[in-house]
């Protein structure tokens, strides 16, 4: 880099990195201060150890993953420059995806492979698999990282894996054909929704035994609890519903009906379901109706339905809850949502039949 002249740093002169933005705004700082009544030596000690700061402060990029049911793979997207990147060949149907919290794993139910694949964050590497049962297709992972709990349909069961040995340590008897399964935040529940059964299992995490059972609406397909633990929200696919529940009574407190203008009853199928950390806003996958449904959180009023790609399945939060992330499963893309502006901003084409995302920071 050429010194410092008189009337500031030359902003035409420099490389691709000086054009960053990070960068550019170091050039602001140093161009104000560049006047003859400051020396070199003098402007160097006072700023550049905040302009080091700025130039080595992580940019807020992040990688979303998707499994291609169709394709047997795993689409890897970068929703910044809204572009595939590339597609990594799997296991066999390859449907619920869940990240591991310290990011460092992947792990894919490879339905038709019977398991529940491992895969390298940074290699995309499968290093490992899990005994999942028959089918799996969703399962949860717990806030430690060490316990793994799948919803087996077939066999109406809710199998509990210890990540650490790799194994199964317990299977709990649920209702029929169980789907829907997530863990509390303060890791106190496991709530596991079976369809056929209308109902949600309330397991106690540290017994792994059924504690208490909620009757809910026909078909329920996905659950979420809030960040505080407090309230668990259950869609249901045929009813057209959201089911909003305490957590300490599991008594329900809201039921909440999903319509859109133009279509049928039948055409509006909630099934994935997301909830902001501050409780502000709740976003509800609606299938077949290719919406997804803006809900206050506070109020349970729906604001507003956003058209997304067609057979809208499942969700997921950008790391900085600023972008939601569908998958479109008949139109082979993810739909990426503004969340201050509550828009779709772009559609990325995926592959064949996407179904589960997950995204790493």
């Amino acid at each position: 880099m050429k010194s410092i002249q008189k009337g500031g740093l030359p902003l035409q002169q420099g490389t691709k990195v000086r054009k960053n933005r990070v960068y550019m705004q170091c050039v602001k700082i140093f161009n104000v201060f560049a006047r003859p009544a400051w020396s070199v030596t003098a402007i160097f000690k006072q700023f550049l150890p905040a302009a080091l700061l700025l130039l080595n402060s992580p940019v807020h990029a992040e990688t979303v993953f998707v499994t291609l049911e169709k394709d047997n793979a795993l689409a890897v997207v970068d929703p910044v420059a809204g572009k595939l990147l590339k597609t990594v060949p799997i296991g066999q149907r390859p449907r619920g995806i869940v990240i591991s919290p310290d990011k460092q794993h992947l792990y894919v139910a490879a339905s038709d492979d019977n398991t529940i694949q491992i895969i390298d964050t940074d290699t995309l590497s499968v290093i490992g698999t899990l005994p999942s049962g028959k089918d799996p297709e969703t399962f949860a992972i717990n806030p430690a990282g060490d316990f793994v709990y799948v919803s087996n349909e077939d066999d109406s069961l809710v199998t509990a894996i210890d990540l650490k040995q790799r194994k199964a340590v317990k299977e709990i008897q649920v209702g029929v054909e169980p789907e829907g399964i997530t863990v509390s935040p303060d890791d106190k529940w496991v709530a596991s929704a079976s369809e056929a059964t209308n109902m949600v299992h309330w397991i106690e995490r540290s017994k792994l035994n059924v504690f208490d059972n909620t009757l809910v609406d026909s078909r329920p397909r996905a659950l979420t609890f809030t960040a505080d633990s407090q309230q668990l929200w259950v869609t249901s696919e045929m009813a057209g519903t959201v089911t909003v529940i305490d957590a300490a009574s599991r008594q329900i407190i809201k039921n909440i009906k999903l319509s859109v203008a133009g279509l049928t009853e039948d055409q509006v199928q909630p099934v994935g379901v997301m909830i902001d950390s501050k409780r502000q806003w709740a976003y509800v996958a609606l299938g077949p109706a290719n919406r997804v449904a803006v809900i206050n959180a506070q109020t349970f009023e729906v604001e507003k339905y956003l058209l997304v790609g067609q057979r809208v399945w499942n969700l997921a939060f950008s790391s900085d809850q600023k972008r939601l992330y569908t998958t479109n499963g008949v139109s082979n893309d993810i739909s990426i949502i503004d969340l201050d502006e509550h828009k779709v901003i772009k559609s990325v084409a995926v592959g064949r039949y996407p179904w589960g995302v997950a995204v790493k920071p």
